[in-house]
């Protein structure tokens, strides 16, 4: 019988294989990682919607629980803040809370706030929680920023009051008296509450929702009676 030659690899083939190996294993590689940055960017897109969609809703219940006050204004827009006084949820018997929206460049990226106040239960207490938001927007004390929540960053934003079948601007379309230091406005007797607010917010473009978002709000009993 003839002895049989067993031939090995050779040295070419042995290092052909071993680049073939690492080509794959780079673009395995590459394939993973590009599936992990999908999954990241998915997960702070969904991250985004869902926190612009508590913001909003909080907006909405803020609106909700507007209540009526003998002789002044609980809703009001000044350019700047939108303030109003709101019932809690927590019990009937708690007092009046005072809320106050606004837009402020914090470490330069201009974002939506939301400050509320302490429970209030008198009308001076009130009267300080109506002052103290106004000044939260402009220029916060320590006080005021641990009371406040950032929701979205936002470019800009406005608010439009829906009266006598209307959109206008918030500071011509009610009729008002001269405010006193920052205190609640006082109207005219019989004076409601708008019938609806328009929010306009301008997003920035590196979020998952971008560009111009407009909400519309319509007073819970809107056509029944005062």
């Amino acid at each position: 019988m003839q002895a049989r030659h067993q031939r090995g690899f050779t040295l070419i083939e042995v290092l052909v294989a071993l680049v073939a190996m690492a080509l794959l294993a780079v673009m395995s590689w590459r394939a993973i990682d590009g599936m992990s940055r999908v999954q990241q960017q998915t997960e702070a897109r969904a991250d985004d919607v869902l926190t612009l969609q508590i913001g909003l809703a909080q907006w909405a219940a803020d609106l909700d629980a507007v209540v009526d006050l003998p002789n002044i204004s609980t809703l009001d827009w000044n350019g700047r803040v939108l303030r109003l006084a709101r019932r809690s949820t927590a019990s009937v018997t708690d007092g009046v809370l005072v809320v106050g929206w606004t837009r402020r460049v914090i470490n330069g990226q201009g974002t939506w706030l939301r400050w509320q106040s302490p429970q209030t239960f008198t009308r001076g207490d009130f009267n300080e929680a109506w002052l103290k938001a106004d000044t939260w927007s402009q220029n916060p004390g320590v006080d005021e920023l641990a009371r406040e929540v950032a929701v979205v960053p936002l470019d800009d934003w406005q608010v439009f009051y829906y009266r006598e079948n209307a959109w206008t601007n918030p500071q011509s379309s009610a009729v008002r008296t001269a405010p006193v230091a920052g205190q609640p406005i006082p109207l005219p007797a019989g004076q409601a509450l708008p019938d609806g607010i328009r929010l306009v917010l301008t997003l920035p473009a590196n979020q998952a929702i971008n560009g111009t978002l407009t909400r519309d709000w319509v007073r819970p009993n809107l056509g029944r009676p005062q």
